[in-house]
């Protein structure tokens, strides 16, 4: 890729390969994933679909009662256009049983909640199907660590976390995610009116060039500034990059022994195979 314009022929074929070899050697033929009807998702269904079969990708839509009908509609319309499985779990009875005792959490808490119990049904599927749960987190989020640890941002595989949230719309308009997917507000859809930009305080073209030029091309912050960008957009960003690595790493844990995992005992996940 050059820059934040995606070679989008090569990128498709990238990541439909990475998720048919990443599902396929450790002996699984299918893979579950949440539908949110946002356009993340939907990117991930489709590459799925193509790398798998759609037969063998299973796509779940998990509202809560404040969620936007549209973004059902929307998860349908994509099911429908990749030709995936799809079903709708409800979580409201299950995320309100926890929150009757707590009715003062307000709604980072509650959207925290919302997204760990999303994925607990996406990886109890994962176990009653036999399949891996695929991540849709794209790298925009990552490095901001706008996500959930344990909630959104767990899975086995995630095949678009390496690509910008700009280059998530030039890919998904190549693969035919539909049009209304595409041009939508992007949204966790947490609560009534919530949007991930007015959330963050920036836009997502906006915020990719300044990441693209500060972690993949490493510039210092005077390269930055000379480049056009405000100091203090530049520090909010690195700050927020700084204070989420927690979330991009395994725990920590605390070193006793000649090998700790994640420290001297590290391989990549399918060694000596």
């Amino acid at each position: 890729m050059a820059g934040l314009v995606a070679n989008t022929a090569l990128l498709r074929k990238l990541l439909v390969g990475f998720v048919r070899d990443e599902v396929h050697k450790v002996g699984i033929k299918k893979v579950v994933l949440g539908l949110s009807g946002g356009i993340d998702s939907a990117l991930v269904a489709f590459i799925a679909a193509e790398a798998l079969g759609s037969e063998n990708v299973h796509a779940i839509c998990m509202p809560y009662k404040t969620s936007n009908p549209e973004s059902e509609a929307h998860a349908r319309l994509v099911a429908t256009a990749c030709g995936v499985n799809f079903s709708v779990v409800p979580i409201t009875q299950m995320v309100d049983a926890y929150f009757n005792m707590v009715p003062d959490a307000d709604n980072m808490r509650r959207g925290n909640k919302m997204a760990r119990e999303r994925m607990t049904i996406l990886f109890d599927n994962s176990a009653a199907l036999k399949a891996l749960v695929l991540g849709t987190s794209n790298k925009t989020e990552l490095l901001l660590g706008y996500g959930t640890l344990y909630g959104d941002m767990a899975s086995a595989l995630n095949p678009i976390g390496d690509i910008y949230k700009t280059q998530v719309w030039q890919l998904s308009e190549a693969m035919g995610v539909p049009r209304v997917v595409i041009e939508k507000q992007p949204s966790a859809d947490l609560w009534d009116g919530q949007t991930d930009e007015e959330e963050l305080g920036f836009s997502y073209r906006q915020v990719d060039e300044l990441l693209y030029r500060m972690v993949d091309q490493r510039l210092t912050k005077s390269d930055l500034l000379i480049s056009g960008f405000d100091i203090e957009f530049i520090d909010s960003i690195y700050s927020k990059i700084q204070n989420s690595h927690f979330k991009r790493r395994l725990p920590i844990i605390a070193k006793v022994s000649n090998r700790t995992i994640d420290r001297d005992f590290r391989y990549a996940r399918d060694w000596g195979k």
